[in-house]
Parts: structure tokens; C-alpha cells; sequence
């Protein structure tokens, strides 16, 4: 499990190794029926696969400082990794944070629709 970077140089470690060793996120949501106490859950577990990003580009992403405020330095979004992403397995939005299908499913579920 990885939290943000505590420096410039994990920062480098951590983006370098997505090459080798894809990142994963994991995220849950639980929603609760007040009502009737039912409680629904889902867990999504996301897969980042990457091509060898250039040193020169690491630094550039480092030097703009984003990625350091960011769990593990993992900024898919951003212009300059998206052209090394080869594949995401689960969406962009749950790499991200909250997915809006992991929401909608327990909350369709916690309604008993």
C-alpha cells in the first residue's frame, strides 16, 4: 500500500516501478437504509498497466508537484503518463476515487430497486 510521496525521490521509485509492477486501487462503498437497516456493498479493485515512462518525463510530472500530493504518485489523468497507460481494468473514475457505477449499484440495491 502506498501513501503519497514522502519526497522527490520516492516520487521517482514509485512512478518508475508502475512499469514492472502494475498499480492497483481499491475502493468500497457501503450504503445503509436508515428504514429498514438493510446494508449493501461493493468493493472495486482497479489495475493500471503501464509502458516505461522516460526519466525526463518523470521528472517533468515531480517538477510540476501534483504528484506528490497524489497516494502511491499515481496521476492517471494527467497529459503526460495517459500516452504510457496500456490498459485500465475498472474505470478512470475509480482509479481516481468513487466510481460512479460502484455508487449507483449499492444505492439501486439499498432502495430495493
Amino acid at each position: 500500500m502506498r501513501e503519497k510521496p514522502e519526497d522527490v525521490e520516492e516520487a521517482h521509485r514509485f512512478i518508475h516501478s508502475y512499469s514492472r509492477s502494475p498499480a492497483q486501487t481499491v475502493g468500497s462503498v457501503l450504503c445503509t437504509n436508515v428504514a429498514t437497516g438493510s446494508r449493501h456493498q461493493t468493493v472495486e479493485v482497479c489495475t493500471i498497466h503501464m509502458n516505461d515512462m522516460p526519466d525526463d518525463v518523470i521528472d517533468q510530472l515531480i517538477a510540476e508537484g501534483d504528484v506528490l500530493w497524489c497516494a502511491g504518485g499515481l496521476m492517471v489523468e494527467h497529459p503526460l503518463v495517459v500516452p504510457y497507460i496500456t490498459q485500465i481494468e475498472g474505470s478512470q473514475e475509480s482509479v481516481m476515487g468513487l466510481g460512479k457505477e460502484a455508487v449507483m449499484s449499492v444505492l439501486v440495491a439499498a432502495a430495493g430497486l
